[in-house]
């Protein structure tokens, strides 16, 4: 495993991180904690030092917290991210919301709090508003209760997950020098935070974690035009309508200008990423021994070259699933 500096932090961070969204049984279906609890603990053996999780994602606090503190004092540290949900409960967070609305203060710190709880951690090395807006800069209780945290030693850096495919929205927040850290989707087809976004980090020091690398699903060329997902999963929304045969089409363009086979398709789409130097980490999910296996051996310093990123690029596809 190799390791970055995460921004300006100090913590060095596994290129290859833990997304702990789909484990447990929450809006994945077919997840076990059993499972989930095997494939994190494979993940720390191979060197994986930071896991991202959330209030919002069931009981992955509880598991990631378990397994944290079952391996306490085996390992070099291990960083947990977790998130505050914004009040008002509305995702992404449209324009016009006053920050009291979504994270005042006070709700930062029970957010918090019960996270502490479901962990049993004393603390998070990383909190992250699940939302984020531009317009809160400079407004609202929220600077202050996250300065308050850092020095009680309940958090120790401060960052934002930033609302779907809308970059440029942090851009005012990275330069403010408020965050220490932001969480964002890129991958071969969503390549929008290079535009703007990664130089303004590299400019101020603040570190990028990488989420949705595969497109939920999308890069490992699994989704096709008749594929369909258990009743409650997220990806019946996801990957709606004739989403999976748009998918199926641009992947079967990309690999073919690639030349390469479909099983080679989810490597090239996380060395895309780690192809970034603004890149921190990459947060795949992953809720299986195998897929932690594979996915972390992507972080052996074999970089892409020049002639494969510039394939890659033209396969930008800009489009919002989510909606």
């Amino acid at each position: 495993m190799r390791y970055r500096p995460l921004g300006r932090s100090g913590l060095q961070v596994s290129e290859i991180g833990y997304g702990a969204w789909g484990i447990g049984e929450s809006v994945w279906i077919g997840a076990t904690e059993e499972e989930s609890l095997r494939a994190l603990h494979r993940a720390l053996d191979l060197g994986v030092n930071l896991v991202d999780t959330a209030r919002g994602y069931g009981e992955s606090e509880r598991i990631v917290g378990r397994v944290v503190r079952e391996r306490a004092g085996r390992d070099g540290e291990v960083l947990v991210a977790t998130k505050v949900p914004p009040r008002n409960g509305v995702w992404p967070a449209p324009a016009g919301l006053d920050p009291a609305e979504t994270f005042p203060g006070a709700h930062i710190r029970e957010s918090l709090q019960t996270s502490l709880r479901a962990s049993g951690l004393d603390h998070f090395d990383v909190l992250q508003f699940h939302v984020w807006s531009d317009e809160w800069v400079g407004r609202g209780d929220w600077l202050e209760t996250i300065a308050d945290l850092k020095q009680e030693g309940l958090i120790r850096l401060f960052g934002v997950s930033i609302n779907d495919h809308e970059p440029d929205n942090a851009l005012a927040l990275v330069r403010s020098g408020a965050v220490d850290s932001v969480q964002v989707i890129y991958n071969v087809f969503d390549q929008s935070p290079a535009d703007a976004l990664f130089p303004a980090c590299q400019e101020h020091g603040v570190g990028v974690i990488v989420r949705v690398a595969l497109d939920e699903g999308g890069l490992t060329g699994r989704i096709t035009a008749g594929t369909t997902f258990p009743e409650g999963d997220f990806r019946n929304r996801y990957f709606k309508d004739d989403r999976p045969a748009q998918v199926e089409a641009h992947v079967d363009a990309l690999t073919a200008d690639l030349g390469i086979e479909v099983a080679e398709l989810s490597e090239t789409a996380l060395r895309f990423v780690l192809s970034a130097p603004a890149v921190s980490t990459v947060i795949p999910g992953m809720r299986s021994v195998r897929n932690v296996e594979r996915n972390v051996a992507v972080s052996d310093g074999a970089a892409l070259g020049a002639d494969r990123l510039a394939v890659l690029a033209k396969h930008r596809w800009q489009r919002n699933f989510y909606q």
